[in-house]
């Protein structure tokens, strides 16, 4: 038998080289090479048949786009709301769904409950589970009260077994659980290994475009927050769900950073309960339940996650400091961009705060990555600064320029619609938008520059 010969990968694009490297040739990054071997033989495993159960795509020629005919397959309704909204409108027959997060953080459960709900409208479902047994995905079962007597359930991690079931069976939709544990057998390497990891999900998407079993893969994070294995299994799947959040927070945030039959950025919101992971209706509210009331140093905010806008509370602290560098900390927000907004605040506004700690806060485990945020950001900054409490009934939404100018934000007649469906009575937003009206009942403050806030804030409470 001839030895097995070794290549290095790269984690983060896939790219193989001979022997190690410092900087990947390809993607340009460093120190993530890493080594993995080949396939047993002598080079001739790409040529092998295929091994039961697994189709094979024929020899393809190239046709002409106008005479192909679409496939109209209806998509599969899990029957739960904000798992469907995130992937687009429910399961697309044959498309290949990675599914991300940390430890205990639901995913399993989430499948679990997404294969209950599927059987019980009629579509068929195998379960494999690498990680756990039948009793005890059983009593989880139980524990979350899903009902899933009907969900049919395989605990293996050889890759060719899965693949012989499901040619037995022809499940409409194959949940793993997860792709790390998956192992092929041609390859010496340990499962969840870069090469293991490429193979097996290579060899899954074939299954599900060629044979239309829509797949859901359960994939480990790294501490990083990424998952676990190489870049390129990113890039194979069609659709790429993140669970955020945390397993220490009763809500979950399941987000769509990637969606090839839906829009990108969609999040469904999730409260964990007892009996598993619930939709949140509105989830708005949600974040904004516990408000206080009168506080100062507090604002609310819209922003856009895909298509759907949402109302978030920002807060902010400002007390003098005891150390020589006062600190700056931002949790859910970015640092570099706090640091710029107390620098036009300092410099356009007039309210200096180098003497000051600076902590902020986006309240619900959210973040905040768009610049719609600046205003709300700068309002609870110098609400907090000036011991004044912002309005209760107001949404502040602006980009906040270098030179103290307030810059419209994009999709702000959404904002605006949101903010009056939850009760909210008045909106600061950017005069440059020259927005003609608002939603009945919300009156639109217009902001020219941040000194005008400024001055509303240190004058008639923001009246």
């Amino acid at each position: 038998m001839a030895r097995a010969r070794t290549l290095f990968f790269c984690t983060e694009c896939g790219s193989e080289s001979p022997r190690w490297e410092g900087q990947c040739p390809g993607c340009r990054s460093w120190n993530t090479m890493v080594e993995a071997p080949k396939e047993r033989g002598s080079g001739k495993a790409r040529g092998r048949a295929a091994p039961a159960g697994v189709a094979v795509l024929e020899a393809a020629s190239p046709v002409r786009l106008a005479e192909v005919e679409a496939d109209a397959s209806p998509r599969i309704a899990t029957g739960i709301a904000e798992f469907d909204f995130t992937l687009g409108g429910g399961v697309v027959p044959g498309s290949l769904v990675l599914l991300g997060g940390e430890p205990g953080i639901g995913k399993s459960t989430i499948l679990l409950q997404v294969a209950a709900r599927l059987e019980a409208a009629g579509a068929s479902t195998l379960y494999v589970s690498g990680e756990e047994s039948a009793a005890q995905v059983a009593l989880r079962a139980r524990r979350v009260g899903v009902d899933a007597g009907r969900v049919a359930f395989l605990c293996e991690t050889s890759l060719d077994t899965v693949l012989r079931q499901v040619e037995n069976d022809r499940p409409d939709v194959l949940l793993i659980d997860s792709i790390q544990t998956m192992w092929e057998p041609s390859l010496d390497a340990a499962p969840g290994s870069v090469s293991q990891v490429r193979e097996c999900a290579a060899r899954l998407q074939q299954l599900a475009k060629s044979g239309g079993t829509a797949v859901f893969l359960v994939g480990h994070v790294t501490k990083e927050g990424t998952v676990a294995g190489p870049k390129t299994l990113e890039h194979i799947v069609d659709t790429v769900l993140y669970f955020e959040g945390g397993a220490r927070l009763d809500h979950r945030v399941l987000r769509a950073t990637k969606n090839r039959f839906g829009g990108v950025d969609e999040i469904g919101v999730f409260r964990m309960t007892g009996s598993g992971l619930e939709p949140v209706e509105n989830p708005s509210e949600l974040f904004l339940g516990e408000r206080a009331a009168g506080a100062a140093g507090t604002a609310v905010t819209a922003l856009m996650e895909g298509t759907r806008p949402l109302l978030v509370e920002v807060q902010a602290l400002c007390s003098r400091s005891s150390y020589g560098a006062p600190q700056r900390v931002a949790n859910g927000f970015d640092r570099q961009r706090l640091a710029l907004l107390l620098a036009v605040l300092e410099r356009r506004a007039g309210l200096a705060s180098g003497q000051h700690d600076v902590f902020v806060n986006v309240v619900g485990g959210l973040r905040l990555d768009e610049p719609a945020a600046d205003l709300a950001i700068a309002a609870a900054i110098a609400s907090s600064t000036l011991d004044v409490a912002l309005p209760e009934d107001a949404v502040l939404l602006g980009e906040l320029g270098l030179s103290g100018e307030v810059r419209s934000v994009p999709q702000l007649e959404r904002r605006l619609v949101e903010a009056r469906r939850m009760g909210f009575a008045r909106a600061f937003v950017p005069a440059r938008a020259r927005p003609d009206r608002g939603p009945d009942g919300l009156r639109l403050v217009p902001i020219g520059e941040v000194r005008e806030l400024i001055e509303r804030l240190g004058g008639a409470g923001g009246r």
